[in-house]
């Protein structure tokens, strides 16, 4: 049930309706002043605010338009024993849910408080919901302290907040969706659709009929008119993935949204207007594109308004561990397979690897790993066969040893075994005293799960 504040400075009357409202099984809390439900508001969680206009130290019409601003999902009823057209105009204009004069309360106050306590409760879970998403999809998702995605983190927290279209320059796999996820979700859009289209995932024709929509009729197979990604994202964003893999004809009718506002779905004469941010992204450079002809100059002038460069992987390699460590726990959690850490030489093994796929490319090769991981660490030897994990720079000393080689044969079996030591001893062809000796040389016991015989 809702929490409801009632200010008003006549101390019958108030503690009348506080009575009256409980009874309906709400919780109230009163106060006299203006300062004194702001007090409040600041330290118990309401849902509905009851409050006269004339208060000993302010105007309930006033507080109206200062409780919306502050607390946006909390509904205001406003009360006055002189009930004028203007006050009320002004007191709806101001957020008030509605206003009642005194005398007629009595009856209209509690199917009032019931339909204003649902638009409140309703209004917060909205609220829950859209924190919920920020903390997914915001900019705080976004793993990261070098110097490099910093600045970029940077420039895409001061353009979210407005309409301004965006253009992504990155090389493949360096996270460019996310980013668009992250503005979205920071900018006053982000209760409105966020639509993605890969524009190098549709042959030319489809591609005009998917980001346009199309009338009953346009072509073969069209038995419907269909909406497009541009109406799908009305009033929100949509980003358009791999732009330089669009048609060059498309491109014209593309600008012409992104300067009119206004498009035609195929086989359609009558002009359709929509509303969205556009935010494009590409892994070639566009410069260079529009100059061979492949992608227009005029429509790389209108993307670019504000470019953001994110900078591949291979360049921020200090931020390796932390997206390893993420993607751990992520697959650790999806296979049920627990990893407890990941040796010196895998971390190594990360950090000097070209990441020509970047981040992609390492969720993968993590992902792969954790299914691998019989022993709770991620070593070196489970890395991809073709990776260039023994890269010699940096490489701890003796990862080219016969014994490195032992070690690491030695951990497989154990592991194939499932710890039994008996059975390992077998497969190796040695005796079991030699492998425990080995264990024991080679510092596997705390590796290997259980000892078995």
């Amino acid at each position: 049930m809702s929490r409801v504040l009632i200010i008003d400075d006549e101390e019958n009357l108030r503690k009348l309706i506080a009575r009256v409202i409980s009874l309906e099984g709400y919780t109230v809390q009163q106060a006299a002043t203006m300062k004194e439900g702001l007090q409040v508001m600041e330290r118990e969680p309401i849902n509905v605010v009851v409050s006269d206009v004339k208060l000993p130290d302010g105007n309930g019409i006033e507080l109206t338009a200062m409780l919306k601003k502050q607390y946006p999902a909390v509904e205001v009823i406003v009360l006055t024993a002189y009930g004028t057209i203007q006050d009320g105009v002004t007191a709806i204009k101001n957020g008030a849910f509605d206003y009642l004069t005194k005398g007629d309360h009595q009856e209209k106050i509690i199917p009032l408080l019931s339909k204003a306590s649902e638009k409140a409760l309703l209004q917060q879970k909205v609220q829950h919901l859209e924190a919920r998403l920020q903390d997914r999809f915001g900019f705080g998702h976004i793993l990261g302290q070098s110097k490099r995605i910093q600045e970029s983190i940077a420039l895409a927290r001061k353009v979210a907040p407005t309409d301004t279209t965006i253009l992504l320059l990155g090389e493949t796999g360096t996270g460019k969706e996310i980013f668009s996820q992250a503005i979205h979700y920071e900018s006053d859009r982000k209760a409105k659709p966020f639509v993605a289209v890969n524009c190098s995932a549709f042959p030319k024709d489809l591609l005009e009929s998917e980001l346009f929509g199309h009338a009953e009729g346009a072509f073969t197979g069209a038995t419907k008119a269909k909406k497009g990604y541009l109406e799908e994202a009305q009033e929100g964003t949509l980003f358009l993935d791999e732009i330089g893999e669009m048609p060059i004809d498309l491109q014209a009718k593309l600008l012409r949204v992104l300067e009119t506002g206004e498009f035609y779905r195929v086989g359609e004469s009558k002009a359709r207007r929509v509303n969205v941010r556009f935010i494009a992204a590409t892994n070639r450079n566009p410069e260079k594109e529009s100059e061979a002809g492949n992608f227009r100059k005029d429509l790389f002038y209108r993307l670019s308004v504000f470019s953001i460069p994110l900078p591949p992987l291979r360049e921020r390699r200090e931020d390796i561990q932390a997206l390893a460590e993420y993607f751990v726990r992520q697959f650790s959690q999806k296979t049920k397979k627990p990893v407890a850490a990941m040796s010196p030489a895998f971390l190594q093994a990360l950090r000097v690897h070209p990441w020509k796929g970047n981040i992609r490319e390492l969720k993968n090769v993590v992902e792969r790993c954790v299914i691998l991981n019989d022993l709770n660490v991620l070593e070196a030897d489970m890395l991809p066969y073709d990776f260039n994990a023994y890269d010699s720079t940096g490489l701890e000393e003796g990862v080219w040893t016969l014994a490195a080689a032992e070690k690491k044969h030695i951990r497989q079996v154990l592991a194939f075994a499932r710890g039994n030591k008996t059975q390992a001893a077998k497969l190796l062809g040695i005796g079991l005293t030699t492998l425990y000796q080995k264990i024991k040389d080679y510092a596997l016991q705390a590796d290997a799960p259980e000892a078995r015989q």
